[in-house]
């Protein structure tokens, strides 16, 4: 274990190329790999987990979720630092989220095996979102133009977005009355008990806080991704436009944005009358204009 993770290249008894990392069964998923993908994805995964593992340093069957947030913001680099282009910084979105993918199969594979201590995937679902929340430091709040900067969106996209000022009331009052006094670290939200308090939130803690806001409203289910949804929602049935809901949700394409709102039924029959009457108006104007040219004409 001492030289994990270290790649070696070698070539195979028939012939073809395979990769080894060091560690037992990181070593059989690459071999598990290279009889299902290409020689080219071969490579690439067995590069992706050399990258993560030399960051995290750990034994594989001991990453958890804090890990994996900790690799993704070494990905990102110097945010002080950012490209013109897209302005973004450290590695490209795309190839973060290629290793995060890597990383992901990977565990899958550990989980289904069902012979290893790994009983669930460090990769939490929805984790390009989640981390949106989890992956908030004390710098990406701009209090003064209530605004939050969000540095580890989904595929590793930075955009600058607003936020209402109850919510800069809240984080006030959780900073002052909830947040331990001693906590070292520039997450924004951390344990607030049990023996990682003070230490920043991870997935499943988040889910436990949901779970309890759950509990006390009485609700059946309501999942981050749910309340993601209803809020673009009623933003939208509210009048913001469809390009502002686009930036708010962080969608490359709008098509994304029109499949994802869920409109209620009140506020489409209210929009189709709307249309339906501007139509009807512009139609009426355009006939009466006709019908005095004609008896210009005459």
């Amino acid at each position: 274990m001492s030289s994990f993770p270290c790649l070696a290249r070698f070539v195979s008894g028939s012939g073809q190329v395979r990769y080894r990392l060091g560690d037992r069964l990181v070593d059989r998923y690459l071999e598990f790999v290279a009889g299902r993908c290409r020689p080219n994805t071969l490579r690439a995964v067995a590069f992706d987990l050399k990258a993560f593992f030399t960051v995290i340093g750990k034994d594989p069957v001991e990453v958890a979720a804090a890990d994996v947030f900790e690799f993704l913001a070494d990905q990102r680099g110097d945010r002080t630092v950012v490209r013109l282009a897209d302005r973004e910084s450290g590695l490209s979105a795309r190839t973060i989220a290629r290793r995060l993918s890597s990383v992901s199969g990977l565990y899958g594979y550990l989980v289904a095996r069902g012979d290893t201590p790994v009983g669930v995937n460090p990769v939490p679902r929805g984790l390009l979102r989640r981390c949106e929340v989890l992956g908030l430091r004390f710098e990406d709040v701009q209090v003064a133009d209530r605004r939050l900067a969000v540095v580890e969106g989904k595929g590793g996209h930075h955009r600058v977005v607003p936020a209402a000022n109850r919510f800069f009331d809240a984080l006030g009052a959780y900073l002052h009355d909830e947040r331990p006094a001693g906590a070292r670290t520039d997450r924004v939200f951390v344990v607030l008990k049990g023996p990682r308090r003070g230490l920043p939130l991870s997935a499943e803690g988040l889910d436990e806080v949901l779970a309890g806001a759950r509990r006390r409203a009485g609700l059946d289910h309501a999942t981050c991704h749910e309340l993601r949804h209803t809020c673009l929602t009623r933003l939208r049935e509210a009048g913001m436009a469809l390009e502002a809901v686009q930036a708010q949700a962080g969608h490359r394409s709008i098509e994304s944005t029109r499949v994802y709102l869920h409109l209620a039924n009140d506020w489409l029959a209210g929009e189709y009358r709307r249309a339906a009457e501007l139509i009807d108006a512009d139609t009426a104007a355009v006939a009466e204009m006709l019908a005095v040219q004609e008896a210009v004409v005459r």
